[in-house]
């Protein structure tokens, strides 16, 4: 039986092959979980076209951050709508005040790597 599809949206999505979300990119999709890298360059992860315009889904799962805090600003209002399951604050992009909203909103936040979370079957 194979594990449940969990819809994923990377933020801060890059096409360049050594920054840890393209990777992550990859890797949840090989996982099995639907992908939606969205970020600010357009560009291609695998198969996978980079989104740059910010669209509803009302599918989302899991959020997972690779942008820091202090670019997060103009994502804060558009992740909360989407109301995710979770979100994953991977190094680098612990934020509070999106942490303090999405929680008081019943939305999971881990501070975690989704990358290990992966590897350790604890996605």
């Amino acid at each position: 039986m194979s594990p449940p599809n969990k819809p994923t949206m990377i933020i801060g999505a890059s096409p360049n092959p050594s920054r840890y979300s393209y990777l992550a990119t990859l890797k949840v999709a090989e996982y099995g979980h639907s992908v939606y890298p969205m970020g600010i360059k357009n560009g291609r992860i695998g198969s996978m076209e980079i989104l740059t315009e910010k669209r509803m889904f009302d599918n989302i799962h899991t959020v997972t951050m690779y942008v820091g805090a202090e670019r997060q600003q103009e994502w804060i209002d558009y992740i909360l709508l989407l109301n995710p399951v979770r979100i994953i604050f991977n190094p680098g992009s612990d934020n509070s005040v999106l942490w303090d909203k999405a929680s008081a909103l019943g939305i999971e936040c881990i501070d975690g790597c989704t990358l290990v979370m992966l590897s350790s079957g604890e996605f």
